[in-house]
């Protein structure tokens, strides 16, 4: 009766979330990775929308910096749109070089070492969790921007359901997510620009006059302040509004998710967010000026320069622009909501590249049924519900904490890439343009970064640099424990295959389905399982006739490229599993193997574990687990690994079926001696 309520309540579960988040995806279908990549439109809006939606706050902290000094607001604006095609230019050569994707962090550990690389990584993930973070607080600001003050204290609320909501949307998949805010993008889009443009096209008589006007306050400010004093004006102005250049490393890092070929998409992705985002932030820097906005509170400065623009606007006498500047309003709130999404794609994803590198926990790495990183989504989801806690979702305290990140990544990147045009100038013909491009891109980020972090570092910055140090000695510490264990795994073989060499060796018996059988499950070839192999002879001597070795290939992010890597994972797997049985027959065993492939690796193990059943009455499975000592092992140790082999004895041990898990003992970087591990078994 137990046995039947837990199948019951699992199958009830099962079914609750295959409604919630959808029905698994078949990995071996060739034809699935064409369905998940997005092509360069959607990828504009699943990727472009973070440095859009910049656009409602980067300007603004600029404006605002400039205090009485507004008049530098056209030039703000050029160099804005500079910048931005600088950068994207620039990444533009990261991605024909880094095809497969990986952006910040693959280019600075490829190209500047594995230290360089996780310190970009580290960055670039603490980046986009304030992406999320800034996005959705900025969006609730824009949207409560035109409701009542008394209804403000929701606000709060509102940006914590969001980032649940964009969660729940982001594990049912990647495309469906950027599908479902398509119109809301496009909206956003056509409103800003209908209405930058008419505020630049209806005022461009004035634009000379403004421009020399511009022209002559910054001779009479240099005469009254002095040249340093100026470029220090113009500078922080410039540096506050850094948020408005994040997002645009995002292509480089989601190339992965690209419709084929990818650096073609990826190309055309990027010029479409480069032109966007230049005409619309350096846009309404302009349209600031010309509209002359002040500050007024409860409302953004977007909001009171679509006011001013829209102010006689009618239709049959009807008066139309509130409506409109509502709508726009509604669209920007929705959008800064939808740049959240770029944190929620790209995030995972370089959570998920540093986890296989073995800087952070493997099952970041790991792809539920929907083929996605289930728990990166998660992790960035609960780590922006914190930081909004932290900051009670005040976009002036983010903004500090935001930006000073994704251009170490940005420096990092195009250090990197000077270096390797550099390194290849005798092979490549182009270097010069090329390392032109990029170093022009390294000087650009690296002196953001250095006004960035210099101006925001006293006023809060330090927390930034203080939660990335620290997420940067986590991952020294994962990685530490990661290397132990793989060297332990290493000494186990080297020790354990003279063993097994030395065991006893006769003519292995005649398939008989209804001899006792031994079904060793292994996780590819290595010191564990051969040690199992050995355990179990030497504690069952002559108790089995028959073993049959199950191995299932974990399809991760890694591997959710193409059918070729699915492919090579199969045959890499049948491989291992062939040479345990080589081992098998040797010893006097008859030896077959059943392999598997899957994102999910214990239902996949227990699947096969059914079939065995089937064809084998008189079955028992075993199972190795490393044992480290209580020191080796601790907290973090037990955290780092899956223990799959529980999780597959708690699911046959519903099924009826027996798994005995063999203890092997090791103590890093040695191995003792596998016979006492057989002993204590």
């Amino acid at each position: 009766m137990e046995s039947k309520s837990r199948k019951t309540s699992s199958s009830a579960v099962a079914a609750l979330g295959e409604k919630l988040i959808g029905p698994p995806r078949d990995v071996r279908d060739p034809h699935i990775f064409h369905s998940l990549s997005l092509i360069a439109f959607l990828a504009w809006v699943g990727l472009g929308s973070d440095g859009l939606s910049s656009s409602c706050y980067g300007p603004q902290e600029a404006f605002l910096a400039l205090g009485p000094h507004q008049y530098l607001a056209i030039f703000l604006a050029l160099m804005t749109a500079l910048t931005v095609f600088v950068i994207s230019a620039s990444y533009s050569q990261t991605i024909d070089l880094f095809p497969s994707g990986g952006g910040g962090y693959l280019v600075a550990t490829k190209l500047l070492g594995p230290y360089f690389g996780v310190t970009s990584g580290c960055a670039l993930v603490i980046d986009y969790v304030l992406t999320i973070s800034v996005s959705i607080a900025s969006g609730a600001d824009a949207i409560f921007s035109f409701l009542p003050p008394s209804i403000l204290w929701l606000k709060f609320w509102v940006c914590l359901f969001v980032v649940v909501l964009m969660v729940g949307m982001n594990l049912r998949g990647v495309k469906e997510s950027v599908l479902s805010l398509l119109p809301v993008f496009l909206a956003f889009v056509v409103m800003h620009t209908w209405l930058v443009g008419y505020v630049i096209l209806s005022r461009a008589p004035e634009l000379p006059d403004v421009f020399h006007a511009a022209v002559r306050d910054v001779h009479g400010g240099i005469d009254t302040l002095g040249v340093a004093a100026m470029a220090a004006v113009f500078f922080r102005a410039y540096s506050m509004g850094a948020g408005t250049y994040t997002g645009i490393e995002a292509v480089s890092n989601g190339l992965p998710i690209l419709r084929e070929p990818r650096t073609v998409t990826g190309k055309r992705t990027m010029l479409y967010m480069a032109c966007s985002l230049a005409f619309i932030a350096g846009g309404i820097l302009i349209g600031y000026l010309l509209e002359n906005v002040q500050l007024v509170e409860g409302k953004t400065l977007n909001a009171v320069m679509f006011e001013h623009a829209t102010a006689r606007w009618a239709l049959g006498g009807i008066g139309i622009g509130r409506p409109i500047v509502t709508l726009t309003l509604v669209t920007e709130g929705a959008l800064l909501f939808v740049a959240a999404q770029t944190g929620f794609i790209d995030g995972p994803r370089v959570l998920a590249t540093m986890a296989n590198d073995r800087w952070l926990p493997k099952r970041l790495s790991h792809l539920s049924g929907r083929l996605v990183t289930q728990d990166g989504v998660i992790a960035m989801g609960g780590a922006a519900i914190l930081i909004l806690i932290g900051t009670h979702a005040h976009v002036s305290l983010l903004v500090i904490l935001y930006a000073i990140n994704v251009f170490i990544t940005f420096t990092l990147s195009q250090l990197g890439m000077s270096v390797h045009w550099w390194r290849v100038r005798k092979e490549e013909s182009r270097w010069k343009r090329k390392l032109a491009v990029n170093g022009i891109g390294c000087l650009f980020t690296f002196s953001i970064l250095m006004l960035t972090l210099t101006l925001k570092f006293d006023e809060g910055g330090w927390v930034t640099v203080l939660i990335t140090g620290a997420l940067i000695g986590i991952c020294h510490l994962v990685r530490r424990h990661y290397d132990e264990f793989a060297a332990a795994l290493r000494q186990l073989e080297a020790d354990v295959t003279p063993l097994l060499y030395e065991a006893k060796r006769e003519k292995p018996p005649q398939h008989n389905p209804n001899a006792p059988t031994a079904v060793i499950l292994v996780d590819g070839f290595n010191g564990l399982g051969l040690a199992t192999l050995l355990t179990l002879i030497r504690l069952f001597p002559d108790e089995f006739e028959n073993v049959v070795f199950i191995g299932v290939g974990e399809v991760d992010s890694a591997l959710l490229k193409g059918p070729k890597e699915v492919k090579e994972l199969e045959e890499r797997i049948a491989d291992d599993l062939k040479e345990y049985c080589q081992f098998a027959t040797d010893i006097g065993l008859h030896a077959e193997f059943r392999a598997g492939l899957g994102p999910d690796v214990v239902l996949e193990v227990v699947e096969l574990c059914r079939q065995v059943a089937h064809e084998y009455p008189h079955v028992v499975y075993f199972a190795g687990k490393l044992i480290f000592s209580d020191e080796a092992e601790g907290y973090l140790g037990r955290f780092l690994h899956m223990h799959t082999a529980l999780e597959v004895q708690r699911y046959l041990q519903v099924e009826g079926l027996s798994l005995v898990i063999l203890p092997v003992r090791v103590t890093p970087p040695a191995v003792e001696n596998a016979e006492p591990a057989a002993a204590n078994a």
